[in-house]
């Protein structure tokens, strides 16, 4: 009987690994433009997207293209957001305010198949002083793209096609159109997921049926020892 108990216990352990390994594989992320606010401390990712947020003067707004889950797994723009940097060359004006850009259109690895990313570049926005952030970018990296549900597709025309679609987790095909404005769970590029929850453990139905598969194991050693009795 222990020879029984012992290849129950390997068939559970092995239908265990390969739930997870489920779970794994189907893990997609998505490819769009995130937006960030920069401070001392560095970035953070928006709660707002830009079409909503009205930045002071001295402001530094961010935007990352890369492919993401959702906020929390969302890549950072790869310059420091340093507004005396940036504005250096901008004095300061009466009746217009100074908005400090970074856009960094991503890796390689994440753009669309056949494209190629800008390099990453800064500017300074000279805007009215109720302008907005999405406003403040359109006036230095033109042309804009947005999709029906106002999601920002492109910036300076990159990527060509393509708004928010998502994207598989291990094999980089692309397999549908993100539900959810990726700038959109708090952001301008909201978080794919909509949640803002983070993406690296299990989900729900993985651990579900990890459940279901030890509850069906234990059973099946109580049936073998009853036998055995």
């Amino acid at each position: 009987m222990r020879g029984c108990r012992a290849a129950v216990l390997l068939v559970v352990l092995g239908a265990v690994l390969a739930v997870l390994g489920t779970g794994t594989a189907q893990a997609a992320g998505y490819r769009y433009w995130s937006f960030w606010e920069g401070s001392g401390s560095g970035w953070a990712y928006a709660t707002q997207g830009p079409s909503l947020v009205r930045p002071d003067d001295g402001s530094v707004q961010g935007f990352r293209f890369a492919v993401s889950a959702d906020s929390q797994d969302a890549a950072k723009p790869r310059r420091s957001p340093d507004f005396g940097a940036i504005c250096a060359g901008t004095p300061a004006r009466g009746g217009s305010k100074r908005i400090a850009l970074v856009i960094d259109s991503g890796t390689a690895a994440d753009a669309p198949q056949g494209e190629t990313p800008p390099a990453p570049r800064t500017a300074c926005a000279r805007v009215p002083e109720d302008a907005s952030s999405a406003e403040a970018l359109a006036s230095v990296a033109k042309p804009l793209r947005y999709g029906s549900d106002a999601l920002l597709c492109a910036i300076s025309g990159y990527p060509v096609a393509g708004c928010g679609e998502q994207v598989s987790g291990t094999t980089g095909t692309e397999s549908g159109r993100a539900t959810a404005d990726p700038s959109a769970p708090t952001s301008a590029s909201s978080s794919a997921s909509g949640g803002g929850s983070g993406g690296s453990g299990p989900s729900a139905g993985v651990l579900f049926g990890v459940g279901a598969v030890l509850l069906l194991g234990i059973a099946a050693v109580a049936q073998a020892r009853r036998r055995r009795g």
